[in-house]
């Protein structure tokens, strides 16, 4: 793989190849990385598994210390693939408080902002065709 992105290039097996493609990816692409699972009621509702987070949506961290906290999305990295949650902070020794990033991977979508129409055109889309089946 040459070190700018390659839209050709495939998969490997190699580790040290595929966080390359990742940190290489231009942000079109990278922002297909920030998807997170929905939760069973969701999943039921637009019949799909995962979707792209962004800034408005209610999620639940599902790893780590913070295992179980809710929160909205307050900010979306998309060149670092990561997301803030509102609520969320890490006390430093002197008392401030940081927010903590989160992978989206690691996050499970409980409420959708529908703010956004077209958020949700497609899968809409993906119903209207499965009814006509």
């Amino acid at each position: 793989m040459k070190s700018e992105f390659n839209k050709s290039w495939v998969a490997s097996k190699q580790p040290r190849k595929q966080r390359k493609f990742l940190a290489n990816a231009p942000n079109h692409i990278k922002r297909r990385l920030l998807a997170a699972h929905l939760s069973k009621t969701l999943k039921v509702k637009y019949g799909i598994r995962a979707i792209e987070v962004r800034k408005g949506d209610e999620v639940k961290v599902m790893r780590g210390s913070f295992n179980k906290k809710q929160g909205k999305v307050a900010t979306v990295d998309t060149k670092n693939t990561r997301i803030q949650i509102e609520g969320i902070n890490r006390t430093k020794k002197d008392g401030e408080k940081l927010p903590v990033w989160f992978y989206p991977s690691k996050v499970l979508l409980i409420k959708l902002d529908d703010s956004d129409k077209r958020r949700l055109k497609h899968i809409k889309l993906k119903e209207i065709k499965e009814d006509k089946k």
